[in-house]
């Protein structure tokens, strides 16, 4: 047996319940991880609302990382003892220990921590996918970073600015504008105070962004296009504060034939040379500093329920964790 939290019905963070659950021998193509470290994430919270729609009932979690303890027939990659880490669609995460497909787990390189492994997966992937591969980020792009002193936000602005953009950053407070400005935003709004879309003309001079990344969703949308210049990408990867409605396409042409995206990790990562090479990526770009995983706060396995009521709050900033 194993303590993991379980969701039995979509809700608020009381539906997280701490149980005992009895784990198998890993079958064939599987590992058996004990956790050293659970990634939290704002799609954790998707699933446990309902708004991303999980077979109940359900240990909630996509990432994490520990030891390999257990190797089920046809692993030949890894052994007992291995230090991994994960992404995978699949649930689990939130939990002591746990059977996952070897095909969604990497060697963690030594020169990072178990915590640090936990939260570069999901975070680093998707800032990997969104400025390697959504949009191209090079020397001279202008980008919009919304929320930019969150977890992703934090990497968005300091890989982007690694790689010579111009980054412009909305947070809500002067604490997290502190925050943006130190992981590279150049410029950082006050979206609560000043109108993102007027500062963001001033600031650009009225060339306006040739990319915006917006993981806020409702509440940036459709302000998020009229910061674009024409042929501007809207990339919608997120949604904080509840998601975009239906809206009518002509609104792209009316704005300057954009373009809009609504990517995932998850298709990103679906074929496995796909994911070692985004993982190499990412890995190469920790290496020349271009990517900072900042060691995580850390909380205790059992209070997953106040992390998700302060995650969900928007009280947080950077990436937390939950230790086993």
């Amino acid at each position: 047996m194993v303590k993991a939290i379980r969701v039995h019905r979509p809700g608020g963070p009381d539906e997280l319940h701490v149980e005992d659950v009895t784990l198998a021998p890993p079958g064939p193509g599987e590992v058996q991880i004990r956790h050293r470290a659970i990634g939290v994430n704002y799609i954790d919270i998707y699933r446990r609302t309902g708004l991303y729609p999980a077979e109940l009932p359900y240990i909630p979690g996509h990432e994490g990382a520990g030891q390999v303890v257990a190797v089920g027939e046809g692993v030949d990659d890894f052994e007992e003892g291995d230090r991994v880490a994960y992404i995978s669609a699949g649930l689990g995460a939130y939990s002591e220990a746990r059977n996952i497909s070897a095909a969604a787990v990497i060697h963690l390189p030594k020169s990072l921590s178990y915590e640090q492994g936990a939260v570069m997966m999901l975070k680093g992937l998707t800032v990997q996918y969104l400025l390697r591969r959504t949009y191209r980020v090079k020397k001279g792009t202008r980008v919009l970073v919304h929320a930019g002193a969150g977890g992703v936000g934090q990497l968005l602005c300091e890989w982007a600015r690694a790689l010579g953009a111009k980054v412009i950053a909305t947070v809500g407070s002067p604490e997290k504008a502190a925050v943006a400005e130190k992981a590279g935003a150049q410029d950082v709004i006050l979206y609560r105070d000043e109108n993102f879309v007027e500062r963001v003309r001033d600031i650009s001079r009225g060339k306006l962004c040739d990319v915006v990344y917006d993981g806020v969703g409702r509440a940036t949308f459709p302000g998020s296009l009229d910061c674009l210049a024409p042929f501007g990408l809207f990339v919608s990867f997120g949604s904080a504060s509840g998601p975009i409605d239906a809206f009518d396409i002509n609104l792209l042409a009316q704005k300057g034939s954009l373009f809009a995206t609504r990517p995932t990790l998850f298709a990103h990562i679906a074929k496995r040379k796909d994911y070692e090479e985004m993982v190499e990526d990412m890995l190469h770009a920790i290496k020349r500093g271009h990517l900072t995983i900042d060691p995580p706060h850390s909380f205790p396995l059992a209070d997953a329920a106040k992390v998700h009521a302060a995650l969900e709050s928007r009280q947080t900033m950077g990436s937390m964790v939950l230790i086993p």
